[in-house]
């Protein structure tokens, strides 16, 4: 099932140019740059995921590929941005699961429909989510934080109001009943953590990848991981899963798409070429240091689609039933 190789939507609405008429014609890529548009600042997830397979894929190519950060607005500026770019194969986004699920769950409203109008090509890498303390909090461990959060004030600290963090932790204090556990959002990863160093909050949900060195010196000390099963490189960190909470199994991912309208060569084309380079013996190496990890089989096509669709229909059910909505 994971190999199919539907487009959903690839070929609708093409516009008749001479790039689309050549792509059509199997002559793709003819010139550069061919772009891909990371809609983070850089340092982040997206950024680093974007630079990592851009060298690969214009070898694989034969064409420059450039990497252009267009952030703003929790990426919603640089996916509204290609949302509304030709579909000729020279502009592409590197979507995340941010914007086109959580984003999508909690805005009143967004310039563009995540689904719709874009032709989805590949789940490429996915980061869990991790429960935080400081290295030196009195919270030693999962039970620890779940009797603290019952009988004293304790503040989680996310990225945002709708982020995945912010879901996670809230299903959390429905799930277990920490009647004392409050939400700090933070304009950003990078802000909340200064506080939880900082002592100004108790505790962290964020995506491992940006904490995993912080996590092997001691800074930082992880209580409970989203994935289904423990890490390999963290042994000692259990999931929610096995602490008795099964729904808790939350993954970040990034992808790749095009506007809609993308000729079916140039989607088919790339559809070979990403697993391709997922597996390449670099790429591999430094997502397994970063912790984020492909799928495999990578989902292309109707499969990455398929799992979109399902993240973004259990995103709203979540943010109904907690009440969550971030500003416009």
């Amino acid at each position: 099932m994971m190999q199919r190789r539907h487009l959903l939507g690839a070929t609708a609405g093409l516009l008749a140019t001479p790039a689309i008429a050549s792509a059509q014609s199997g002559a793709w890529p003819t010139r550069a740059p061919i772009r891909l548009v990371a809609q983070f600042p850089p340092g982040g997830l997206v950024d680093t995921i974007t630079r990592l397979v851009a060298p690969p894929l214009s070898a694989a190519l034969g064409q420059n590929v450039l990497v252009e950060n267009r952030a703003g607005a929790g990426g919603v500026i640089g996916t509204d941005y290609v949302a509304k770019q030709p579909a000729d194969g020279y502009t592409f986004l590197m979507t995340h699961a941010s914007v086109m699920v959580y984003s999508a769950a909690t805005l009143p409203r967004l310039p563009f429909d995540p689904i719709n109008d874009f032709a989805h090509l590949a789940l490429l890498v996915e980061a869990s989510s991790v429960l935080l303390v400081r290295g030196d909090s009195p919270i030693r461990n999962f039970a620890d934080y779940l009797q603290a959060a019952r009988t004293r004030p304790t503040r989680f600290g996310s990225s945002g109001i709708g982020s995945a963090p912010h879901m996670l932790g809230a299903m959390l204090g429905g799930l277990a009943n920490l009647n004392q556990l409050d939400h700090a959002p933070y304009a950003g990863s990078a802000p909340a953590m200064r506080d939880l160093l900082g002592g100004h909050i108790e505790s962290l949900i964020d995506p491992i990848t940006t904490n995993v060195e912080a996590m092997n010196n001691g800074t930082l000390r992880a209580l409970a991981i989203s994935t289904p099963q423990r890490l390999p490189a963290f042994p000692n960190v259990p999931t929610f899963a096995e602490l008795g909470f099964p729904s808790l199994v939350q993954t970040q991912w990034v992808g790749i798409s095009a506007p809609k309208g993308l000729p079916a060569p140039i989607a088919e084309r790339m559809m070979r070429e990403m697993p391709a380079v997922m597996r390449a013996p670099a790429i591999v190496a430094r997502t397994t240091e970063l912790q984020t990890l492909p799928r495999s089989p990578v989902p292309t096509g109707a499969d990455f689609v398929s799992i979109m669709t399902s993240e973004l229909a259990t995103a709203r059910q979540v943010a109904q039933r907690y009440n969550i909505q971030a500003a416009s």
